[in-house]
C-alpha cells in the first residue's frame, strides 16, 4: 500500500513511520513543512530507503498536496501546529495549518479517491473535565483555547467529510503523548533538559492541573488498528489511562534523575489552563481490541532515560528556541 503521512517528521508521526515501515511492506510518503517541531533527524535511519520518500511542503499548498497525493491509498493525517501556549501567542498559524491545511488534504484526498484517512485529532477539542467522569465520543466540543479550536474545526471537518462526500475517514482523539524525539518545549522534554543543563523545572500554578499521560507506542499502535481495521465515519478516543497532577510528573523525572525537589519552581498560570483531562477507552477496546501496554512509570522512565542519552538531537533544537524566544513553556 501507498501511504501518506503529514507531519510525519514530527514527534507522533516519525514513531508512526518508523513503526509503519518496519511492520508491513507500505511505502510511505511523509509529507512535512520542517516547521520549527519538524526535524528531519527524527528519521534518520530511512534516507535511501526505497520505501520511504520524504517531501517538503505545506499541506496547506494543494498543488503540493495534489502532487504527493498521486497513487495514495490511506493518509495519516499528523500535521498541525499543536502548542497551546504558541496559539494564545498567535492564533493564525493553527487556524491556516489546522483548519485550512485539513480542508486542502481532505479535497486532495477525496478526489484521489483515497481509500482510508485518519485524522489525528486531540483531547483537547472536549474542554475541560472536572474531578470526575471521562469524555466519551460522544462528548460535546467545548474547546478553551486556539489550538483546541483549531483542531476541532478540523476535526468536525473531517466527519463532514464522510457525512457529505462519503469520504471515508476516521477520527482519533489521544490523550497527552510522551516518549522520544518529542520537541524540547513540552512538559517532560523541558523538564529533563533543564535538569541535564542545571535549570530548574518549571511547573504551572501549584502544579494541580491533571493530564491522562499515554506513551507514544501505544498511540501509534492504536492509530494503525483504526487504520488498519476502523469503521469509516467513526471517532476513536485514544487514551492512556494514566491520570497524574502536573506536580507528581515533576517529581517523578526530578526522583528518577536522582535529584531534590528543590529543582521544581512553580510560574505564574497560563490563561484558560483546563484543569483535567481524561478519556473513556470504551469504544476502541471493544472495537479494536486496543489497551494501553505501557505502565506510566516504565515510560516515564524510559523517556528520561532516551532524552539523558539524546543531547546531540535536542540540544541544537533547545538552542534555536532560546534564541527566538522569551523562554520556555512548560507544555501541560
Amino acid at each position: 500500500m501507498k501511504l501518506l503521512v503529514t507531519g510525519g517528521c514530527g514527534f507522533i508521526g516519525s514513531n508512526f513511520i518508523r513503526r509503519r515501515i518496519a511492520g508491513t511492506d507500505d511505502v510511505v510518503v511523509n509529507l512535512d513543512a520542517l516547521t520549527y517541531a519538524g526535524n528531519k533527524t527524527n528519521l534518520p535511519e530511512f534516507e535511501g530507503n526505497a520505501r520511504y520518500r520524504f517531501v517538503h511542503g505545506r499541506i496547506e499548498d494543494p498543488a503540493k498536496v495534489k502532487e504527493v497525493m498521486i497513487g495514495v491509498e490511506a493518509v495519516v493525517h499528523f500535521a498541525a501546529e499543536s502548542h497551546v501556549d504558541r496559539s494564545i501567542d498567535d492564533a493564525a498559524p493553527f487556524i491556516s495549518t489546522n483548519v485550512l491545511g485539513t480542508q486542502v488534504l481532505l479535497d486532495a484526498a477525496r478526489q484521489a479517491g483515497v481509500k482510508r484517512f485518519v485524522h489525528v485529532s486531540t483531547d483537547e477539542v472536549y474542554g475541560a473535565l472536572g474531578r470526575e467522569g471521562k469524555f466519551t465520543e460522544a462528548t460535546a466540543f467545548r474547546p478553551r483555547s486556539p489550538y483546541a479550536a483549531s483542531k476541532a474545526a478540523g476535526d468536525l471537518l473531517a466527519q463532514a467529510y464522510w457525512e457529505t462526500h462519503h469520504l471515508p475517514v476516521m477520527v482519533v482523539r489521544p490523550s497527552n503523548n510522551y516518549g522520544p524525539y518529542q520537541f524540547p518545549e513540552k512538559f517532560i522534554p523541558v523538564m529533563v533538559t533543564n535538569l541535564v543543563d542545571g535549570r530548574k523545572v518549571p511547573v504551572y500554578g501549584r502544579g494541580e492541573n491533571v493530564r491522562d499521560w499515554l506513551y507514544v507506542e501505544d498511540c501509534c499502535r492504536a492509530i494503525e488498528l483504526v487504520l488498519d481495521r476502523g469503521r469509516p465515519g467513526e471517532a476513536y478516543n485514544i487514551g492512556g489511562e494514566s491520570e497524574r497532577h502536573n506536580i507528581e510528573v515533576a517529581k517523578l523525572v526530578v526522583k528518577h534523575m536522582g535529584l531534590g525537589e528543590d529543582v521544581v519552581e512553580y510560574v505564574p498560570d497560563r490563561p484558560g489552563h483546563d484543569f483535567r483531562y481524561a478519556l473513556d477507552n470504551a469504544k476502541i477496546e471493544r472495537d479494536l481490541g486496543w489497551r494501553p501496554e505501557t505502565r506510566f512509570e516504565d515510560g516515564l522512565h524510559r523517556t528520561v532515560d532516551w532524552y539523558r542519552e539524546h543531547t546531540d538531537w535536542w540540544r541544537p533544537l533547545k538552542e534555536r528556541l532560546t534564541r527566538e524566544s522569551k523562554g520556555f513553556w512548560t507544555g501541560a
